[in-house]
């Protein structure tokens, strides 16, 4: 199953075909709070849950008891000025549950974010002094208000 556009075959050397199908996963974190053992993907709209089974057990090789999965509808609005109606494409979600001694965390990208943040308010709070010390030296030059009293 896949709408890709391959070359058509030519005479002479055998070509090396690799058909790939058009399916993706997308891990993303669920809004509500879930068990340790059931991951949400954002999952192809062509894709079955039957799909996401044998996927995720034949490539990943994860231990997986259960697949549901739901179509979530994009948003639409509608503009303001011209008054015609855009809608965002719909998304299929899967939850797929793996047996229960197996927990899933999400991993934590932005660990090292709080470090970064503190060297960053650091490094402000020295552009602030610098700022203050090369103010007060200029406090007196010509050009620059205070320089002269009314």
């Amino acid at each position: 199953m896949s709408t890709r556009w391959y070359p058509i075959y030519q005479r002479g050397n055998p070509q090396l075909r690799v058909f790939l199908p058009n399916f993706w996963m997308k891990l993303i974190r669920s809004r509500d709070e879930q068990p340790k053992n059931i991951v949400t993907f954002s999952v192809s709209m062509q894709m079955t849950k039957y799909d996401v089974k044998n996927y995720l057990e034949k490539i990943y090789k994860l231990p997986i008891v259960d697949v549901r999965t739901r179509i979530e509808m994009g948003s639409t609005k509608r503009d303001q000025v011209y008054g015609y109606v855009t809608k965002n494409d719909d998304v299929k979600v899967a939850y797929v549950t793996m047996p229960k001694n197996v927990e899933f965390t999400f991993p934590d990208m932005f660990a090292k974010k709080d470090e970064a943040q503190k060297s960053e308010e650091k490094s402000l709070e020295d552009t602030k002094q610098g700022f203050k010390k090369f103010l007060e030296r200029n406090k007196k030059r010509p050009g620059t208000p205070g320089w002269f009293s009314i």
